[in-house]
């Protein structure tokens, strides 16, 4: 939505600081779906986290995009905002949003990272130095607020008085859209008999794959049948758990590992019954998200985001330090939404052409808001 006074495109800057898939994705189809900008990018590979996160304003020092002149800086979270203006004064005038995919405030720590306060300022100096800050859910968007809130509490003092309460009212949300084209109407109903499910996310301990596993042999425990696939992207050391998994259920296994192609991916979207979340981290979800706009059932934790578009019927209580008590009630939700017929949900309000809208109608305030200030 360009500015009516003038025949230019307003010129966006998008930074992205560790460009992994999702972060990718979303710097795509905002450049792909919004053509009334001139866009222009920058982007680093998703690797060296601590790096990354805390280094990517040197990395860029004498970036020649830097030096030229933007309407607008469109920066994600793991961007050190704050630096970016500060190193190249001119970019400090105009607006920047911030696009929190994740904060580091709820991320839980891993076996062997060392516990570190840097990620959590990057992210809290780049939002209080953006004009406007966007949550892709409203999960995210509390546990940021909180955890500030919480860091507040632990400083010895010089805290700004009204800090918080600024951040929050330069928040909202707009979530990730998910693409037109996996929105597709299934033509079967799911099978109640031996159901296929799905765990389709990132093969780390933050999905929660030892929780998988009791969910699995528990459904073997009661006497439910089903078929199972486990996709997602790998890395080179990843939780022993898919290795159980696999000698436990390799017989109910239809796809496992990575699929690179796309159709592919698609393709076994439309097959599953049942989409699994068994994670302790997750912002918005959208793995879950893409599943559910082919026809997939759900089952999902109530915590994070998912209570957010998961119906409560597909649910399973969230059990903290027992995951054994948490399977078997996820177990029991599953039998129960065979015996019962549930039916798909479809997030439509995530579809791509909706968000679309408020994307640009988000931008269009934050230009006008600027100039009229």
């Amino acid at each position: 939505m360009s500015d009516s006074t003038t025949a230019r495109k307003p010129r966006i800057l998008v930074l992205s600081a560790y460009d992994a898939g999702s972060h990718r994705r979303w710097r795509e189809q905002l450049v792909a779906g919004l053509d009334g900008y001139e866009w222009h990018s920058l982007a680093l590979p998703p690797r060296y986290f601590r790096w990354r996160i805390r280094g990517n304003a040197l990395t860029w020092l004498n970036e020649p995009l830097l030096n030229q002149q933007w309407d607008l800086l469109l920066a994600t979270s793991m961007v050190d905002l704050a630096s970016i203006r500060g190193f190249h004064p001119h970019l400090a005038s105009i607006p920047a949003v911030l696009y929190m995919h994740e904060n580091q405030f709820s991320y839980p720590e891993s076996e062997g990272q060392h516990q570190s306060v840097d990620p959590q300022m990057v992210n809290l100096y780049s939002a209080i130095s953006a004009t406007t800050v966007v949550f892709n859910s409203d999960w995210n968007r509390r546990s940021f607020l909180a955890g500030v809130e919480a860091l507040f509490r632990k400083l010895p003092d010089g805290i700004p008085e009204g800090a918080l309460e600024r951040l929050t009212a330069k928040s909202q949300v707009v979530p990730v859209p998910v693409e037109e084209r996996l929105f597709r109407e299934r033509q079967r109903p799911p099978d109640t008999d031996c159901p296929h499910l799905l765990w389709n996310h990132r093969w780390e301990y933050d999905k929660g794959p030892d929780r998988l596993l009791m969910l699995l042999d528990e459904l073997r425990l009661q006497g439910q049948n089903f078929r199972l696939s486990v996709v997602g992207e790998q890395f080179r050391q990843q939780p022993g758990e898919f290795e159980s998994i696999l000698e436990r259920h390799g017989d109910r296994i239809v796809y496992w590992g990575f699929l690179a192609d796309q159709s592919q991916y698609d393709k076994l979207l439309q097959e599953a019954d049942v989409v699994i979340s068994t994670a302790v981290h997750d912002f918005q979800g959208l793995s879950m998200l893409e599943a559910m706009a082919s026809g997939c059932l759900a089952l999902a934790p109530d915590r994070l985001a998912y209570p957010e578009y998961v119906p409560a019927s597909q649910l399973y209580p969230s059990v903290s330090g027992r995951p054994d008590r948490e399977a078997e009630g996820a177990a029991r939700q599953l039998v129960n939404m065979l015996a019962s017929g549930s039916v798909a949900s479809v997030p439509d309000e995530w579809r791509e052409s909706r968000l679309l809208t408020a994307y640009e109608k988000m931008i269009h305030t934050t230009l006008e808001t600027h100039r009229l200030s």
